[in-house]
């Protein structure tokens, strides 16, 4: 880590992180030229909801028995924004964990300097912003072929009205489910706990570019999940070496398609044109993280295959992806149906 040095009138002076950046471009060019790579042994991956993030925690548990790190997960679910107390009891919390350690869980970001900590390389995977949201939407209402084939009810308590609401006229009605700030979903996971981090605008978008920039070691796209592991196992191989031909298996597929979400229609090309322009600042942020994506992809001779869209698209029809994770971080515990699903 690149350091310096701070006076803080008479007290002693401290040291504290400056940014991951000089170490990431440092990094790449050790595994350019050498295949070496320092070893981490603090990662923090603060997976964004209906993200990819069940099969990268399947893939996590199978590989912290594989090469003996210790993979550190948390029983909440359903909390991302935190008091000032509880993040310094969370970070305490993580900062004494057994090293080496990947930390996972659905909160927005945290800044382990402020509180004297030692920052932790961090990790993350983001996807289309209307793909998120539908798999969002329709999740709630009708979950995943596991509980299509069980006859399970997702969410129990949701009135029918609700349940078989049009996602065109939640959309072009304004529903608040359909509009912001509820649309306003993975920029605060890397812009912070800050309360400006929860507002839609150019201060969140710009202060989670820079987070992107100073905090994180890769943010993956999840449209291109097979590069993402190729990349994860290149710069921490100690975490991730062997992780593409466990998620290639045959019987780890079968487990992934149990999760894709059931009754999933297309909204109509206007009600698609409205969330575009509500999710404006969240397709920016996209936009700019899988160019950084990909131009990372080109040093290390990878192509992509997927074409860059223009910044505001005239319409988008959502296709179905391999990678689709039907995860409600609101309402889903995610631990157990991991530990089911991983004693199989």
């Amino acid at each position: 880590y690149h350091k310096k040095k701070i006076h803080n009138g008479n007290t002693a002076p401290k040291w504290h992180v400056t940014g991951l950046f000089p170490y990431i471009r440092f990094m790449v060019v050790l595994l350019v030229f050498s295949q070496v790579l320092p070893f981490p042994s603090q990662v923090v991956y603060n997976r964004v909801g209906k993200c990819g993030s069940r099969t990268v925690v399947l893939l996590l548990r199978i590989l912290s028995e594989k090469h003996g790190f210790n993979l550190v997960t948390s029983d909440i679910h359903n909390k991302t924004r935190l008091t000032k107390n509880e993040q310094m009891e969370l970070i305490k919390n993580i900062s004494t964990a057994e090293q080496p350690y990947l930390f996972t869980r659905h909160v927005h970001f945290l800044n382990f300097s402020r509180f004297g900590g030692d920052q932790p390389v961090y990790i993350n995977i983001i996807r289309d912003p209307v793909n998120r949201f539908l798999s969002n939407y329709f999740f709630r209402r009708f979950g995943d072929w596991r509980g299509e084939q069980n006859h399970m009810i997702r969410t129990p308590s949701m009135r029918q009205e609700e349940r078989y609401l049009d996602i065109n006229e939640c959309i072009l009605e304004n529903y608040p489910e359909c509009s912001n700030p509820r649309l306003f979903y993975i920029i605060p996971y890397f812009c912070g706990q800050h309360p400006r981090c929860r507002e839609p605008g150019e201060w969140a978008l710009e202060r989670a570019k820079l987070n992107v920039n100073e905090n994180f070691l890769l943010v993956g796209i999840l449209e291109e999940l097979e590069d993402v592991l190729l990349l994860l196992e290149r710069f921490l191989p100690h975490y991730f070496k062997g992780v593409l031909s466990i998620y290639k298996d045959p019987e780890h597929r079968k487990l992934g398609n149990m999760t894709v979400t059931v009754k999933k229609t297309v909204p109509s090309p206007e009600a698609v044109q409205i969330l575009y322009q509500r999710m404006r600042y969240e397709y920016e942020f996209y936009h700019y993280v899988k160019e950084q994506f990909h131009l990372l992809k080109r040093k290390f001779g990878l192509k992509s295959r997927v074409s860059k869209p223009p910044l505001r698209p005239h319409f988008f029809i959502p296709t179905p992806l391999e990678t689709d994770e039907p995860i409600d971080d609101e309402e889903q515990d995610d631990e157990k149906w991991l530990e089911d699903i991983y004693k199989r």
